[in-house]
């Protein structure tokens, strides 16, 4: 198990990575996957505006990215995502896919979130893979870069 200094490092990494997102047009969300040695394998923002893909969340890319770089198919075993919300049904989808050991996130996401507050994928027991769950780390933060984010949106 980690720390609270250990989590509040993957999480702070994937701010970082939202902190990209504003650029593009998309929401402020960021993921990054860490390898089993905690080294970071691969980081990115939503791009769903940019690319013009639905698909395109922090999470998936980070994950698609992190199987390339890892170079043992898809599989990400030993491996952990930290995002800044809590992922949505396809992102928790994609994790459990991935097979990473670990979900760690900031904001809890109660309109969409997967990992606990609308529905809870990861640990479903009809699933072979049910990665550990850590939420709320660095919660207000990770928060207020989607709120501030979506104000000037509306000052527009």
């Amino acid at each position: 198990m980690s720390t609270g200094a250990d989590l509040d490092r993957l999480v702070r990494a994937a701010i970082d990575a939202a902190r990209a997102a504003p650029a593009t047009g998309d929401v402020p969300i960021g993921a990054v996957v860490f390898g089993p040695d905690g080294s970071a394998l691969a980081a990115a923002c939503n791009a769903r505006e940019a690319l013009g893909d639905p698909t395109a969340h922090a999470e998936v890319i980070a994950l698609r990215a992190a199987a390339a770089v890892r170079g043992d198919g898809w599989r990400l075993t030993g491996c952990t995502l930290a995002v800044t919300v809590e992922p949505c049904t396809m992102c928790a989808g994609a994790a459990v896919l991935a097979r990473v050991a670990r979900v760690v996130f900031g904001a809890w996401e109660p309109k969409t979130g997967a990992v606990g507050s609308l529905w809870d994928v990861v640990r479903d027991r009809r699933l072979g893979h049910r990665p550990e769950v850590v939420g709320g780390v660095l919660e207000a933060e990770c928060a207020e870069l989607v709120a501030g984010f979506f104000a000037a949106k509306r000052k527009q």
